[in-house]
């Protein structure tokens, strides 16, 4: 078994969307694409032989989602392939180059009868537009509330009452062998029901980038043999109740297309952050201050250990939560609030489901003798307090496009600057048709440093000709940008 070893800091929630290896989800989009296209599908007729007394009936629980799940069409502009001269955009004032216009499908599961509706951050990403389509063809538009790429979980709102919902279900009590639905639009076939079993949980698959923001990501997926395609991210997992138990994330494929396992977020997990996203417009993540690994027959030899269930702890937090409570190096975390955990992914999951300053009880063996013990959790910055939401600033220079953030002590660090602001935010807009995307933190404007919002505004308000910016990545790669005003 691969030996796992997570980072000093066990968070609550984290991890951007990353499409890697052979793990799929999202469509590919055609450049220059203006028009929706739907995927040709082919299709045959089949032979009905009917279904044997084994296998559930599945009609009151497809009722029950379908109505709740909706086809999610987006706009997102790209500026990638387009031809210009940046020496004459520069000495001559730039032109308006029109963005290629390209659009994505996914789905999304309606979560309350007031219009919020939960999907996959990597479904809207980078949208100008998210349009939301209903099952009975009622079209909304729809804004972004709050994401959170660590879980690949974004949180939208349509302007409307009295809508369908899915009750939520509980993702810890679901058995392996449990069947279940998948409810979504693949290939833009809108409304599709697919049946299958639970085929494990807590699955670490490695697609969600790591130390994204500082954040480390929580891979504890449902994997489930229902099929699945491109489209159906987004889309609903349910029970035979008609609840749902997770929101289908991914595949694993040679090709793209369904070969027989999917992925999808537990609904615990969702339950959280959307929670937070409403409450707080962040996501508050916990920590319990342990650097832990799995634990296989290997280990467990060399180690003296007589069971493989639960995680090892080799390092603690100075000061940390896990340290606090008695934690020590060698003990062995079987529980937390009494659910069992098998490997690192499961522990991660457990411990998203709470916030900072939450008080928990996790079980541990030290000398082989079992005990409890009480944990209050906290925040990555090693405090009980809840993180707020960043400000966030519109520049008054509309062509710009742009909402700014200041930065705090993390971005200090993880850019390795002393100043500067970052783009929080790009619509259409100078910025967005110069190439410069989201996250990238401005530190100078025509070579004189920023070092705030209002800096921006009075550098670019009165501004004509060409302007020349610098700046870095979250990556750490350095970027410099001309364009006219």
């Amino acid at each position: 078994m691969k030996k796992i070893i997570s980072t000093a800091f066990i968070g609550a929630i984290g991890g951007a969307f990353a499409l890697i290896a052979n793990y799929y989800f999202l469509p590919q989009s055609a450049p220059n694409q203006t028009s929706y296209n739907p995927y040709a599908t082919p299709t045959q007729l089949t032979s009905y032989n009917g279904l044997t007394n084994s296998v559930p009936d599945f009609v009151s629980s497809a009722e029950k989602s379908l109505n709740s799940v909706v086809h999610i069409k987006t706009i997102v502009e790209s500026n990638n392939n387009l031809s210009y001269d940046p020496f004459q955009d520069w000495f001559f004032g730039g032109r308006q180059r029109q963005p290629n216009m390209m659009q994505g499908s996914g789905s999304g599961v309606i979560i309350s009868q007031d219009g919020y509706i939960v999907t996959n951050n990597h479904v809207v990403k980078d949208a100008t537009k998210i349009e939301i389509v209903l099952n009975d063809k009622r079209s909304y538009i729809a804004d972004v509330i709050g994401t959170d790429p660590t879980t690949d979980l974004a949180l939208l709102k349509v302007k409307e009452s009295n809508l369908p919902f899915v009750n939520y279900g509980n993702s810890d009590v679901v058995k392996i062998g449990e069947w279940v639905l998948a409810v979504g639009n693949p290939f833009n076939l809108n409304s599709t029901v697919t049946a299958g079993i639970i085929s494990a949980k807590g699955r670490n698959i490695n697609i969600l980038e790591t130390n994204v923001g500082g954040l480390a990501p929580i891979e504890s997926f449902i994997q489930t043999d229902a099929a699945v395609n491109p489209g159906n991210s987004g889309g609903a997992l349910v029970n035979t109740n008609g609840e749902l138990v997770g929101i289908n994330t991914a595949i694993a494929s040679n090709n793209g297309s369904y070969q027989g396992y999917s992925f999808a977020i537990p609904v615990n997990i969702v339950k959280k952050v959307v929670s937070d996203l409403i409450e707080f417009g962040t996501v508050q993540r916990a920590y319990i201050g342990l650097s832990i690994q799995d634990i296989d027959a290997k280990f467990a030899e060399e180690k003296r250990i007589k069971q493989l269930k639960g995680v090892y702890v080799n390092g603690l937090t100075e000061n940390g939560a896990g340290e606090l409570a008695g934690v020590k190096i060698g003990d062995i975390v079987t529980k937390v609030e009494n659910v069992a955990i098998s490997g690192t992914s499961e522990l991660l999951e457990q411990i998203g489901k709470f916030r900072p300053s939450d008080k928990i009880n996790i079980t541990i063996i030290r000398n082989e003798k079992e005990m409890e013990l009480p944990v209050v959790l906290k925040n990555k910055e090693n405090n009980l307090g809840i993180i707020k939401k960043p400000e966030v600033f519109r520049t008054s220079i509309n062509s710009l496009g742009a909402e700014f953030e200041e930065l705090n002590e993390s971005d200090f660090t993880k850019y390795k600057l002393q100043s500067g602001v970052k783009i929080h935010k790009l619509q259409p807009g100078k910025l967005l048709n110069a190439g410069i995307k989201e996250g990238f933190v401005i530190t100078s404007i025509d070579k004189k440093k920023i070092t705030s919002i209002k800096e921006v505004q009075t550098m670019l308000e009165n501004k004509t000709g060409g302007v020349l910016i610098e700046g870095v990545y979250p990556n750490g790669m350095r970027a410099y940008y001309g364009f006219g005003l």
